[in-house]
């Protein structure tokens, strides 16, 4: 029985025999892993197989809550304005009026994009006097683009 790696999944493939259609796909999912009926290539049975089958990755899948913040955070990284706030707040917190000279865009729009990215957990603001300090927060330290302006 060949053994080979699968890098997508990091599973290891076991290729088995499988009863195969003529376009080689395999009919079924053996030892009841997969949804009777549902054609799928023999290399991608083998692999599903050994990763536990269809309702352990149903399992592994995040929750609702989990899913919710996750699209916030990608809805907050997918504007160009706040991508540029939060490589601004990366190497130190910020007054609204430095940002606001910086990107040059109106106090309506610079709050609401200050808003998105505070839902999305990746800032903080922290008054001081008349002025709010921003500043990320841990999880926006940690956001791949703001780590490769650090490089």
């Amino acid at each position: 029985m060949p053994v080979g790696q699968n890098s997508y999944y990091r599973c290891p493939v076991i290729v088995r025999q499988m009863p195969v259609n003529q376009k080689n796909t395999v009919l079924s999912v053996p030892e009841g892993r997969g949804r009777e009926g549902h054609e799928m290539p023999e290399e991608v049975a083998a692999a599903l197989i050994v990763c536990g089958g269809v309702r352990a990755m149903e399992e592994r899948l995040p929750d609702e809550e989990q899913l919710a913040r996750l699209c916030a955070f990608h809805r907050a990284c997918a504007d160009p304005v706040r991508l540029k706030i939060l490589f601004m707040l990366f190497p130190q917190p910020l007054c609204v009026c430095v940002i606001k000279e910086v990107l040059g865009i109106a106090d309506s729009k610079l709050s609401y994009h200050l808003n998105v990215l505070k839902k999305a957990g990746l800032i903080e603001g922290e008054p001081c006097a008349n002025w709010i300090i921003y500043s990320l927060t841990e999880t926006g330290r940690t956001c791949a683009g703001c780590r490769l302006v650090a490089r």
